[in-house]
């Protein structure tokens, strides 16, 4: 009897991932494959979708001469996803344009528009988007409509990335509840296409794939794209869904109770429910998760390893070059500093939001700030007082999640920050709650695993795969002796943020 093993793709906004597992969870291979996006002209972000094939048939065969797993003993092929990025294909899939990213923010009035049109609570609650914001593919595609009209009309489907990298695998124009979930188009409690949304746009419903579930099969690999991946035309395709959720499914979150937080440029956290929560004052979007008629959360910091990468780059540059001469990672010899300070770092509180805040603040205008600081404070302080500061952040995200009635009872670190031991204590001991990690890190491509298993009845259910396929690390517990510490500095950076408010404005 052939051993399944499941592919997983990652697209991601600056790079792919492929992986491979077996049934019980273990990565075989990884593979990464970057990218550099275009930007031709201001609030303007594109990609060449050939890169996107490209990048991917370069990942797949590497990781199948990798691990030595022929192309015939791959069951299942499933995709992570960047959420948001679309390309327009003419009906035999061939792209109109450039793939729009989902950094793009060319779409501004159009968001206006929309948000005059339908009013902000009437799209939260079809939606589950707190604000429109030329991110969201309905604003980008109003703008097509009204900007390059001919590409517009001569579109025949509108494909997101990973729809597209499906047709492009089976043949089939195909999209998930997943994916559609922050396109503005989507009633995430009907789990079908909105139709006052569509109109306005000017959108049927037969211009966009048709519409799945996370985890359904879509079909075999065609032959040419069989042969081109080094792949065979049994290999089956499921729909996937957008990364984030599908990352929280691959850490094991997937019932209530359970939240993951991901700490890589951004803070990203899920939160699972049974059922859609609109927050009454509109401070945290719902989504659909991954896991097939569930709900979550996903509240999100604009900054969080990004003000760590800013402060390596701007203040430790020498030193970090120096650490990748010698073989060290860098942030490693910067933690390693920032341990020697107290918890508190001796008074000194930082606001991390470099480039705004989002979850709970919404204020785009908000901006880094020290507060504190005295001839006794060094460099190490100013790097432990980024880390306390994400972990304060992470903190008001959950106490708002708890505040909603939404319990807290395990959380799963993931992302780069996972990495790091004083990192993970620093959350525990803010939070006073245990901070798990899980054995294999690309938990994208895990839950992709995951989805795929599933399809292929190797596992019953969802659940199931979970309990076989993931498997969580010791978790790091509180330190008791921090819990004052830390309550009084989260108490700072709340008061911090409050008063300094006023003062973040664009003059």
């Amino acid at each position: 009897m052939t051993i399944p093993i499941f592919l997983a793709i990652d697209a991601g906004t600056t790079s792919l991932k492929a992986a491979l597992f077996d049934a019980q969870g273990h990565m075989l291979a990884l593979d990464r494959q970057e990218y550099l996006l275009l930007t031709p002209a201001l609030n303007v972000v594109e990609l060449d979708p050939q890169v996107y094939w490209q990048a991917l048939v370069s990942a797949v065969r590497s990781v199948l001469a990798q691990s030595r797993v022929a192309g015939q003993e791959v069951t299942t092929l499933c995709i992570s996803s960047q959420g948001e990025t679309f390309i327009p294909v003419d009906t035999q899939g061939v792209p109109l344009s450039r793939a729009i990213v989902w950094l793009d923010n060319r779409a501004s009035e159009e968001a206006k528009l929309i948000a005059e049109r339908f009013g902000i609570d009437k799209i939260f609650h079809r939606t589950g988007q707190p604000e429109v914001a030329p991110t969201w593919p309905a604003c980008k595609m109003l703008w097509m409509r009204s900007c390059t009209p001919d590409i517009f009309q001569r579109t025949a489907k509108f494909l997101w990335l990973e729809d597209y990298l499906l047709y492009r695998l089976t043949g089939q124009f195909a999209t998930s509840t997943g994916q559609q979930t922050s396109s503005l188009l989507l009633d995430i409690q009907a789990q079908d296409w909105w139709p006052e949304m569509m109109a306005y746009v000017g959108l049927a419903s037969d211009r966009l794939g048709k519409l799945m579930k996370p985890g359904e099969p879509l079909g075999t690999l065609r032959r040419h794209a069989a042969e081109e991946l080094g792949l065979s035309t049994r290999t089956l395709a499921v729909t996937g869904s957008m990364d984030q959720a599908i990352a929280a499914l691959g850490a094991g979150n997937i019932a209530p109770g359970m939240v993951v937080e991901s700490t890589g440029g951004a803070l990203g956290i899920v939160a699972t429910l049974t059922e859609p929560l609109f927050d009454p004052q509109r401070r945290i979007p719902c989504y659909l998760h991954a896991v097939p008629n569930t709900y979550c959360l996903l509240p999100w910091g604009q900054t969080a390893g990004m003000a760590l990468k800013w402060f390596r780059d701007q203040f430790f540059a020498l030193e970090a070059e120096s650490a990748r001469q010698a073989g060290r990672e860098p942030y490693n010899d910067m933690t390693a500093e920032a341990g020697r300070v107290p918890a508190g770092c001796d008074g000194l509180v930082a606001l991390p939001h470099l480039e705004g805040a989002f979850c709970p603040e919404f204020n785009p205008l908000a901006r880094g700030v020290f507060f504190g600081a005295t001839l006794r404070h060094g460099r190490a302080h100013f790097i432990r007082a980024i880390l306390e500061s994400v972990a304060f952040m992470l903190k008001r995200n959950l106490d708002l999640v708890e505040g909603l009635g939404i319990p807290v009872e395990t959380i799963t670190s993931l992302g780069g920050g996972a990495r790091s031991p004083l990192w993970l204590q620093i959350k525990a001991d803010v939070l006073q709650k245990p901070v798990q990690t899980i054995q294999v890190e690309e938990a994208a491509c895990l839950g992709a695993a995951i989805l795929g298993a599933v399809a292929a009845a190797v596992y019953p259910d969802i659940p199931s795969a979970v309990t076989q396929m993931v498997q969580h690390k010791e978790a790091v517990q509180p330190n008791p002796a921090h819990c004052q510490v830390y309550q009084q500095r989260y108490e700072d950076y709340v008061a911090l943020f409050n008063h300094l408010t006023p003062m973040f404005t664009d003059k």
